[in-house]
């Protein structure tokens, strides 16, 4: 690596291609040799239910045609419809349901012939699967996999009898549902597959599906199911036992324990109250008799009663949880059966955990303490007693309940959390057997950073590297080889940039849900300036948090409004739309790579950048219209710009129509392929399905771009004017009329409309970008001034969802 002037960090492969097409030069013809067989170009689904059709979606959704068979008549085809109209969408965008294929497995088996993966998602009987397999290992071309999505059969009781040949092409994909959502596949390999069956479905469910791939043994449940669905039964059956009322339960089982907001009873009505039963039996039949999770017996019968009368969960009448006629949230009461008005207590068992750790929480003098150790502390021991039975290592297994349940930190990382010697020493007291990682450990933490790089402890007593898949780049793993934020390049409390190898830069906001304020500017403003100085070849805009950023801190114009400082105001609009042009214009490369909500500032910023590689789960947007404003960064000249350059009609109205309604209406992609669609991204922007390879690919574009780079040319607008305000102006009125709009929508509408159609200009003048600015930060200020704004963002503080004023 070339050096710099400033410590670089390492990277432990070189940057990969860009997803981004860029003509060459034709090669002369050579003979191509290939050897083994051809990568996975096409899939086939058996078994069209809601798992089955949802891995065809996923599958239609990284551009591969695929196969949906089922053995009910037009059961495949129905599936697909329902597809287009699930929610949340299990397509990425509608017409990916033209890659899907249905077909009768009865009838159409045949189809499976060119597929390179069939994927079995048939119901969970053994003589159903067994005799598709031999259908199968006729009509399968010879190098094509074959997998199952079960978590209940043994590998080895799948593929008994079958051919030599088809047992060296088969292996289990455990999906999650929906798998369109959850990153994790597990995967179980035979002791007959092929190593280069294996590596297919491996590298074809990392790249082209987004999966995170955890190698797990052939037990019962394998990882994520066999511990989570422990930490579920135990919850639910030590709160009967012991009197610990729902909400006390999922306090405890919640925040302090990194789980969602959902957490435990609200996780059971979310999947579903009636499917738990299943669940629990398909494990007691599996397990020994002295497994920890049998001794936690059947399920309840309050469970079976509720089912039996309609309670469900969401899909439901409702579960624990559910919602009276005026839409009231309501909790059973566990004792008695009857549901009364959520109440949200105040548990001392979770206020000490606040303060003084999960421990505190787990040794609280209280029943609630006591439940707590009994079901997070009899989860924690239980995923330890499995280590090496269901995985070979604990970073496997933490990684797999972190993916499949959502959990902020898996069972180990809670351990230490906690301390290995506490829980070793607990164990002992209560006459239970310390698991072998306990006893290496010797007091030990499970992980440790050494030289830059993150360890965890194996079962021998040693500590083992964790290991990236090639192309995966990770931040978290440059700022711990840098040494944290003392290594990085500069930044601040809320911002930082770091060095990510090869004379590339990352410019990452950590502030409080990655919002934008004065010190976030700041740190961008300097990497404007500093980074050609220090021989930097581009930018990457780049984060991992929950999402790249949910805009502006609107708390400083609810503020600063509030005490009538509109020149303050105008200062804060000009300071952000100053530090946003810089990126356009700069004199570098700069590469956005957003994920999940790029919304409000989080959309301008990424709509200033030279090129985008988007996460394809991106929900991005400008909603100001939400809070009472209008765009105010650049977001109405940079979306008008381009919907003026995608324009075919000669007149100005269209492209102005169609700004005018993505940010009146507040649109926000569902995903990346829908951000195309409204023009967040561009054509030539590239998306990249699993997230852990976004900063490599930005990485990898920054690269290709900097030799030769010149910023693009400003936009021109040749705008209406007073003529295309009055039409807007009108349209509103009807909406208005109908009950579409509000009255303070129309203040908002009246103001954008003001902005896109160019103020006072005519189709004699051509404005430019400052031009446009101007009017921005006009209509801005203009609505801060406004109660109804001004109501709209306090509402907006505190409920966390518009106001419709």
């Amino acid at each position: 690596m070339a050096k710099t002037p400033v410590k670089t960090i390492k990277t432990a492969k070189p940057a990969t291609k860009p997803s981004v097409k860029v003509p060459v030069k034709p090669a002369a013809k050579v003979p191509i040799l290939r050897s083994g067989p051809k990568p996975i170009g096409k899939v086939a689904v058996i078994g069209a239910g809601v798992m089955g059709a949802g891995i065809a979606a996923q599958v239609a959704n990284a551009g591969i045609p695929v196969v949906l068979l089922d053995v009910v008549p037009d059961g495949a085809a129905k599936a697909i419809e329902k597809l287009k109209k699930s929610n949340p969408a299990a397509l990425m965008h509608p017409r990916n349901a033209s890659l899907i294929t249905p077909g009768s497995s009865i009838k159409d088996l045949k189809l499976v012939a060119d597929c390179d993966w069939i994927i079995e998602a048939v119901i969970e009987k053994l003589e159903v699967k067994k005799s598709l397999y031999k259908q199968l290992a006729l009509l399968r071309h010879r190098n094509a996999v074959v997998s199952s999505n079960t978590s209940t059969l043994p590998l080895d009781v799948l593929t008994e009898g079958l051919p030599a040949d088809f047992k060296k092409h088969f292996l289990i994909a455990h999906f999650f549902n929906p798998p369109r959502y959850m990153r994790l596949l597990e995967l179980v390999i035979g002791e007959h597959t092929l190593p280069d069956v294996a590596s297919r479905v491996r590298d074809f469910s990392d790249r082209k599906l987004g999966k995170t791939v955890v190698d797990c043994y052939d037990t019962p449940g394998f990882i994520a199911n066999r511990i989570g669905t422990y930490w579920m039964h135990a919850g639910v059956v030590k709160a009967l036992e012991m009197g610990v009322g729902i909400e006390e339960a999922d306090a405890m089982l919640g925040k302090p324990m990194g789980v969602p907001k959902t957490n435990l009873f609200g996780l059971l009505d979310l999947v579903g109250l009636d499917l738990m039963p299943h669940v629990l039996n398909s494990l007691r039949g599996a397990l020994p008799a002295n497994d920890a999770f049998m001794k936690l017996g059947e399920a309840p019968a309050l469970l079976s009663k509720m089912i039996a009368e309609g309670y469900t969960g969401r899909k439901g009448k409702g579960g624990f949880y559910r919602l009276d006629e005026t839409k009231t949230k309501l909790v059973l009461n566990l004792q008695t059966g009857e549901y009364a008005k959520t109440r949200k207590p105040k548990v001392d068992a979770v206020i000490a955990a606040k303060k003084n750790g999960l421990r505190a929480m787990l040794t609280h003098d209280s029943a609630e303490g006591r439940y707590a150790w009994e079901v997070i502390g009899g989860t924690l021991m239980y995923a330890a007693g499995l280590v090496g039975e269901i995985a070979a290592d604990i970073h496997t297994i933490d990684t797999a309940m972190r993916l499949g349940f959502n959990w902020k930190k898996g069972p180990f990382e809670l351990i230490d959390s906690v301390g290995t010697a506490w829980l070793a020493d607990k164990m002992v007291a209560e006459g239970l057997p310390v698991p072998a990682i306990l006893k290496a450990a010797a007091g030990r933490k499970l992980y440790r950073v050494s030289n830059g790089r993150l360890e965890y402890l194996t079962l021998n007593g040693d500590y083992a590297a964790v290991r990236r898949p090639e192309g995966v780049l990770l931040l978290e793993d440059i700022k711990r080889e840098a040494g944290g934020q003392k290594g990085r390049l500069f930044g601040n409390m809320s911002a930082s940039v770091w060095d990510i190898g090869d004379r590339v830069a990352c410019f990452e906001m950590h502030s409080k849900m990655n919002s934008f304020n004065p010190l976030v500017l700041r740190v961008l403003r300097e990497a404007q300036r500093k980074l050609p100085e220090m021989g930097y070849k581009g930018l990457v805009l780049y984060n991992e948090g929950s999402n790249f950023s949910v805009g502006a801190n609107i708390l400083m114009l609810l503020v600063t409004g509030k005490l009538r400082l509109w020149g303050l105001v105008d200062w804060i609009l000009r300071d952000g739309q100053q530090t946003f042009a810089g990126l356009k214009y700069a004199p570098f490369p700069v590469v956005a790579a957003p994920h999940n909500m790029a919304l409000g500032g989080g959309c301008e910023i990424v709509l200033h950048a030279h090129a985008v590689e988007a996460h394809a789960e991106l929900y991005m947007g400008l909603v100001e219209a939400g809070v009472g404003i209008i765009p105010g960064w650049g977001g109405c000249k940079e979306l008008l710009g381009r919907a003026i350059a995608k324009s075919k009609s000669k007149g100005p109205m269209p492209p102005v129509i169609q700004a005018f309604e993505t940010i009146a209406m507040a649109k926000v992609s569902k995903s990346a392929a829908e951000a195309r669609d409204l023009l967040f991204l561009r054509d030539t922007d590239g998306v990249v399905m699993n997230r852990d390879r976004v900063l490599e690919s930005a990485k990898a574009r920054v690269l290709h771009m900097a030799h030769g780079f010149e910023p693009p040319a400003p936009h021109e607008y040749r705008l209406p004017g007073p003529s295309g305000l009055a039409a807007l102006k009108l349209a509103l009125h009807d909406f208005f009329k109908k009950g579409i709009a509000t009255k303070h929508d129309m203040v908002v509408g009246g103001e954008l409309a003001r902005a896109l159609t160019g103020g006072d200009t005519d189709l004699t003048e051509i404005l430019g970008e400052d031009d446009m600015l101007k009017l921005e930060r006009k209509g801005l200020v203009t609505l801060a001034k406004t109660r109804g704004t001004q109501d709209r963002i306090a509402y907006m503080l505190k409920k966390n969802k518009p106001l419709r004023n």
